[in-house]
């Protein structure tokens, strides 16, 4: 069945006005159209998840057993879909490849190999390009599941394992554009990307190093040793340091502290420009210093191996803002800056 809408009105302008000018409340023909289509696509992706069945069981297990690939295929908007389909695979722990059926049968056939399960998206069952390759993935040994709105069409009866993604009609008045159907074959891809997820334990760390470059992988990732600053650039002076030195080290360093150590190079204290205020505040001529006078003893610090995260909840735990990187017998290794960690995209 369809639905026949009120063609959009003869004077665009005076259609337009009324809109800007409609009562608030209101709900114009185009809110309801676009409405409409929405409820319609929720809807056919609600109808799908009624008729997961065995298929659906067969079909994970076998992408489960694979030792290879998922090799998508798909033609037209059922491509586009299979594109993203590959990519969440492969993003959650399937790794996953697209496949332009076109262009397979000009060379691109080469990448599927032993091991891999192809994963074959046509809405009507009747592509002509997928059903050209099936007798070449036969050949291979490579089973094949299909995703089809047809479930009596001639690429079903060739396929291993068939999964239902028909749907009553599209979100248009003349059930032609793909629309809810490419809504629910996306919803199918989702939920074997997800189920494979579960049934693998994909955990949030493995999840994190296939996506190094995002925000969960940076967070995830970035170790204290990957942005401390380290060799040269850390700032250090001797316990018997006077004061003009240890105010040079801190400046010239530019991290706002200094450390200080003692006479086996192991750290034994820290000065830090909140200490230059304070003691300026309380004493009169601190060039009479030296380093052991104006140091804080016991700095807090942090090992290398640590995330960078958990440099900065200890920063914000004590509210300071560089932590001293030290090895398991005391000697400094590296200084790690709250500005490190803030602009490395960590948190």
């Amino acid at each position: 069945m369809t639905t026949q809408w009120n063609p959009i009105g003869s004077d665009p302008a005076q259609e337009t006005d009324a809109l800007l000018h409609s009562p608030l409340g209101d709900t114009s023909r185009r809110c309801r159209i676009g409405r409409d289509v929405i409820i319609r696509e929720a809807n056919a992706v609600g109808a799908l998840a009624a008729r997961l069945d065995h298929h659906f069981d067969a079909a994970v297990e076998l992408l489960l057993k694979a030792k290879g690939r998922v090799i998508v295929t798909g033609m037209g908007k059922s491509g586009l879909i299979g594109q993203k389909i590959a990519a969440t695979l492969s993003s959650t722990g399937t790794p996953a490849f697209f496949l332009h059926p076109a262009e397979a049968g000009h060379g691109d056939l080469g990448v599927v190999g032993a091991g891999d399960v192809v994963l074959a998206i046509s809405k009507s069952g009747a592509s002509d390009e997928i059903g050209d390759l099936l007798p070449a993935f036969k050949r291979l040994g490579t089973p094949i599941i299909l995703i089809t709105g047809r479930l009596d069409c001639e690429l079903a009866k060739r396929a291993d394992v068939v999964l239902d993604a028909a749907v009553d009609g599209e979100a248009e008045p003349h059930d032609l554009v793909p629309t809810c159907s490419t809504t629910a074959t996306l919803a199918l891809g989702d939920a074997l990307a997800v189920t494979l997820l579960s049934e693998r334990g994909l955990t949030v760390e493995q999840f994190a190093r296939l996506h190094p470059k995002g925000a969960l992988g940076r967070r995830l990732l970035l170790t204290v040793a990957d942005l401390m600053h380290g060799g040269e650039q850390i700032p250090l002076v001797g316990i018997d340091a006077p004061f003009k030195d240890v105010l040079v080290e801190m400046t010239r360093k530019r991290l706002g502290a200094t450390g200080v150590l003692d006479s086996e190079g192991r750290l034994l204290g820290i000065f830090t420009d909140g200490d230059l205020r304070r003691h300026v505040e309380r004493q009169g001529d601190l060039f009479a210093l030296s380093a052991a006078d104006v140091m804080t003893k016991n700095p807090k610090t942090i090992s290398k191996s640590e995330l960078a995260v958990v440099a900065l909840g200890r920063m914000e735990d004590f509210k300071i803002t560089t932590l001293f990187v030290v090895a398991d017998d005391g000697r400094p290794q590296g200084i790690i800056h709250l500005h490190d960690i803030l602009t490395s995209g960590a948190v």
